[in-house]
């Protein structure tokens, strides 16, 4: 097993199965949050717990998340212990036993206390939400006032948090590997794809270049 070359920040985000995946390098895990798209946020309610996809974005140490203000799993969340959990599936692996097939992915674990944010830090976090997805804040209507009430913005801090990443193919056990079976991977290539205008859009109502600019690259 390789050990990580920085440790876990706490007990409860050490990564215990599959190990030798686990990474706490600051800078890896704020890689993979840039890189991802959707965290799936964990609280409990009084109804009992609940894990709801949200899009989200990211400044320094601190994850942002974002709703109406009628979002009950956000709502519970404000400062309460909770969970966020982002997820990229680069290709599914193959084994010559499927008892073995697995995926590459990267993904983090961030555990913590959201703490909600108002004024100028509530605005700066809706922008790099929304920068974080696609860079078109600078370039739309900006927010009325109504708008900004009607959202809670949350600040989950990344000081609880690890990565877990796997790459490469299938571990496959010794007795099958001279065995007539296909084993190998599926990556999973995801590229943005030409811009869809909405059905009302007037004519002669550019793309902007800043959502021009990601069509046919890499999700990275």
């Amino acid at each position: 097993m390789t050990e990580p070359t920085v440790g876990p920040p706490s007990g409860r985000t050490r990564v215990r199965r599959g190990a030798d995946n686990a990474d706490y390098d600051p800078d890896v895990i704020r890689a993979v949050l840039d890189a991802g798209l959707v965290a799936h946020v964990g609280v409990g309610t009084d109804q009992g717990p609940i894990v709801v996809p949200m899009a989200y974005g990211r400044s320094d140490d601190e994850l942002f998340l974002h709703g109406a203000v009628a979002n009950a799993a956000l709502r519970a969340a404000e400062g309460v212990d909770s969970c966020a959990t982002v997820t990229i599936v680069d290709g599914v692996v193959i084994a010559r036993a499927p008892f073995h097939n697995t995926m590459r992915y990267r993904s983090v674990v961030v555990r913590g206390v959201p703490r909600r944010l108002e004024g100028a830090d509530k605005v700066a976090a809706l922008k790099a939400v929304t920068d974080h997805v696609v860079p078109n804040w600078d370039t739309g209507r900006a927010p009325t006032d109504n708008e900004l009430r009607a959202t809670l913005v949350l600040a989950l801090p990344l000081a609880e948090s690890s990565a877990k990443i796997r790459a490469g193919g299938p571990n496959d056990e010794p007795d099958d590997l001279d065995g007539p079976h296909w084993a190998g991977a599926l990556p999973i290539d995801r590229r943005w794809a030409l811009p869809d205008p909405a059905d009302d859009l007037p004519t002669g109502v550019a793309v902007p270049p800043a959502v021009a600019a990601v069509v046919g690259h890499t999700l990275r």
